[in-house]
């Protein structure tokens, strides 16, 4: 039995303490803030709750795979999970809109077909079969598996099977999302639904490899989720897990080094001198620098991400019941979107009068104190660590009153939470929020091994491989847990 110190309470340090504890090792798990989750968390006020992080759940059967091996209890019978059906409504920016079923691709060539126009929805039903293909050649080298050794094979290929496209003289295959939707799509309104994809992780899509393809497959192929109470609930069934697996939790507790003796970790140190020995320390991806004992990385490693957006959100308590037959999701998309990746990506020194917003809508009488009244979550893309300009947060709101008709006159009250909070919540710089890894690209997408410079030591999370996500970061915890328990020659889940 090996004592394992873990830094941080995130939802991959969660899984990987009750995935190590279930295989008979001692697990301490040491969080600096006095609650666990990362960045899920929920905000209370005069009845209404609210998701401050993730508030839907992709790829459930990660979480599924962690409660089946870890206890009894399946994860069903810890939460409740609603699969949201539309999965999504779409407003563009010429006043059209749509719904797509969830997790069915002929529904959704349906609806765009009807909606859009003829040949739209057989447009996105091809690029979803291309889509399919690239997560066939790339989920279980970026999911399931360590990352390689030759990572750089994942970062040189290019998985979508882009089709070629003629123009003047030359013929071209789509190198990004943006050309996806420019030369394959051919429709501005098809063309903002892919780029939303990519945006809602932060990523520009004039940059992002075609590789991204598979985040919208992910979605129309396994459906999105709600936890019943919010997505608050699925971390604390996590945590309750941990508990039941005799997981030890300090919080409060803020690790400012990790102890190395004889060129391996040893243990940590914490702010207030205390020092805890270990045989193996599980650390977030943030943590890094000579200071908190972390060595660099050597070369020919993948370097840590850095720069990545983060998120506004805006808090909304309602008067007035929700809506029968409202959408859970509605996103809305921009009018001005050059303007919109210029000021996330570029230079320009602020976004439209009316950003790319999601506006979730839960049908959850858990989030409210009667049924005469609605809780209501607006969040958006913004740079990281900056001061907001002005304005940003009425911005948002009026984007979302596209959704939610007459939505200023139902206004109670509202609460923002800001890049700073997630930076608090979290630990990452400028409250950056991760992206999952993504073949091709060069690797700009790939995210650092679990293994690190220190032996013993291993990084889970959304800064480490395989990246940002609900999904990805129980993946993570899998992962680590499979290093640890099985050696370095551990090569994944069968």
């Amino acid at each position: 039995m090996a004592r394992i110190a873990v830094i941080g309470a995130g939802m991959g340090a969660l899984a990987a303490a009750a995935r190590l504890a279930v295989a008979g090792h001692r697990v301490a798990v040491y969080e600096r803030t006095e609650t666990y989750g990362g960045a899920v968390r929920r905000f209370e006020r005069d009845g209404f709750s609210f998701d401050t992080g993730p508030g839907l759940l992709p790829l459930p059967a990660v979480w599924r795979d962690l409660f089946l091996k870890t206890g009894k209890e399946p994860l069903e019978a810890c939460v409740e999970l609603v699969q949201v059906d539309p999965s999504a409504r779409h407003v563009f920016a010429d006043g059209s809109e749509v719904s797509l079923p969830n997790a069915s691709r002929a529904g959704v060539v349906s609806a765009l077909e009807e909606t859009l126009g003829a040949g739209a929805g057989q447009r996105w039903g091809d690029f979803l079969v291309r889509a399919r293909e690239a997560w066939d050649r790339t989920r279980r080298p970026l999911l399931e598996e360590p990352l390689w050794p030759n990572w750089s094979v994942l970062a040189d290929r290019e998985p979508y099977p882009s089709v070629p496209h003629k123009r003047l003289l030359r013929t071209r295959r789509a190198g990004n999302l943006a050309e996806i939707g420019a030369w394959e799509l051919r429709d501005p309104r098809l063309a903002a639904l892919l780029e939303g994809h990519a945006l809602a992780y932060g990523l520009d899509p004039r940059a992002t490899p075609a590789s991204a393809a598979v985040l919208p497959y992910m979605e129309h192929a396994f459906g999105m989720w709600y936890v019943r109470g919010g997505m608050r609930e699925l971390a604390r069934a996590v945590y309750e897990r941990c508990l039941a697996r005799r997981v030890e939790f300090r919080f409060g507790a803020e690790v400012t080094r990790v102890l190395e003796k004889d060129g391996r970790a040893a243990g940590v140190e914490l702010a207030d001198g205390t020092v805890a020995e270990a045989d193996f320390v599980v650390a977030p991806g943030t943590l890094s620098g000579a200071a908190a004992g972390v060595p660099p990385r050597g070369d020919g490693e993948v370097a840590p991400r850095r720069g990545l957006p983060s998120r506004l959100t805006v808090l909304l308590a309602l008067r007035g019941e929700r809506p029968e037959g409202a959408a859970h999701r509605t996103v809305v998309h921009t009018e001005d979107r050059d303007g919109e990746l210029e000021s996330l990506f570029g230079t320009a020194p602020a976004g439209p009068a009316r950003p790319t917003v999601t506006v979730l809508r839960p049908d959850d009488p858990a989030l409210v104190p009667d049924t005469g009244h609605e809780a209501v979550v607006v969040g958006s893309v913004v740079p990281a660590g900056t001061d907001l300009p002005a304005g940003r947060v009425e911005a948002l709101i009026t984007a979302a009153e596209r959704a939610v008709p007459g939505l200023r006159d139902r206004v109670l009250w509202h609460e923002v939470r800001t890049p700073a909070d997630i930076a608090a919540e979290t630990g990452a710089e400028g409250g950056s929020v991760p992206a999952p890894a993504l073949a091709a690209g060069e690797g700009r997408l790939l995210h650092p091994a679990n293994t690190t410079g220190l032996r013993g030591l291993f990084t889970v999370g959304g800064w480490a491989h395989p990246g940002g996500g609900l999904p990805h970061a129980g993946m993570s915890g899998a992962l680590v847990s499979g290093l640890i328990v099985e050696g370095p020659g551990f090569r994944g889940s069968q």
